[in-house]
């Protein structure tokens, strides 16, 4: 069973109340925006159409999109671009590790577009962005959202070896969905980078799903078992929202009561920390994480 194709008569769902919400940058935002912009950065919020980038860049944070803004690849959910990707900028490192600063971060999250284009898919960009940040900012905490590398060891090693304190990757949806989600993605594949991410490292490993695809409770809580059984130990689930007419539209809307319900059944299964609520976003308040494992 595959999602229903959208008809070209089909109205966009209409948003449910607890799926409202303020889009106001306020003067925190925007000196936020302002820095981002004068250093020349990308940042998943934007890029992704993320609902919840005005609270957070109202709270002086952004997640990081490095690599530029052009992937490799074209998921059927996400609204960031694909084409011909920009050349590695070897600048980039040092314009992260300054915005870092000027924003007092003190956890920050770096993901990235999907390079298959490049030999190591990005590993090595990711790798020295950790090192810049270990170097100029040894307080600040760092969690990486990497793409699946094609599944290669070498470059999710190297990505661990330069000490992120979460590795971060997502599923993004149940198996049976992929072809329709991720048709470019591989599920058994991105369970094995988790995998490798976390054999003897001391890092947590992360990963995240989205609902209201049309996935079965037999499949969410098949999903969380396929997460746990190669040792993840975070876990976001969040609403699916289309970010624009050219993605899949959304089949169900899932109630905040029911998002509550699958956060105590992560917990049953073993998940060390849980976020789940239907604005819930990979980055999203991801210091939280670590406040609650840290001793």
């Amino acid at each position: 069973m595959s999602l229903p194709a959208r008809k070209k008569s089909d109205k966009p769902k209409k948003f449910p109340n607890w799926l409202k919400k303020n889009f106001s940058y306020g003067q925190t935002g925007q000196q936020t925006l302002q820095i981002i912009n004068r250093l020349n950065l990308h940042t998943v919020c934007q890029s992704a159409v993320c609902p919840n980038q005005a609270e957070c860049f109202s709270h002086n944070t952004a997640t990081f999109l490095i690599l530029g803004n052009k992937c490799t690849r074209n998921c059927n959910f996400c609204a960031v671009g694909s084409g011909q990707p920009d050349p590695v900028d070897v600048t980039e490192p040092q314009r992260i590790s300054q915005a870092v600063k000027e924003l007092d971060l003190k956890h920050i999250v770096i993901t990235s577009v999907t390079r298959d284009d490049l030999d190591d898919g990005g590993a090595s960009q990711f790798a020295a962005v950790i090192l810049e940040l270990k170097k100029e900012l040894s307080k600040v905490t760092v969690e990486v959202l990497t793409p699946d590398f094609k599944g290669n060891e070498e470059s999710v090693s190297m990505v661990t070896k330069a000490g992120p304190d979460i590795f971060s990757h997502n599923i993004e949806t149940v198996q049976r969905l992929y072809k329709d989600v991720r048709p470019g993605a591989d599920y058994q594949r991105s369970l094995q980078v988790l995998k490798l991410a976390g054999q003897g490292k001391k890092l947590f490993t992360k990963s995240g799903f989205m609902l209201g695809l049309s996935e079965t409770d037999r499949e969410i809580e098949q999903t969380m078992k396929d997460l746990r059984r190669v040792d993840c130990q975070i876990l976001t689930l969040g609403q699916y929202l289309q970010p624009s007419k050219y993605n899949i539209e959304v089949v169900e809307f899932i109630t905040p009561e029911k998002f509550k319900e699958l956060k105590q059944k992560a917990y049953s299964l073993g998940f060390k920390y849980v976020a789940s609520n239907p604005f819930v976003r990979s980055s999203y308040l991801a210091d939280q994480a670590l406040l609650a494992l840290s001793p």
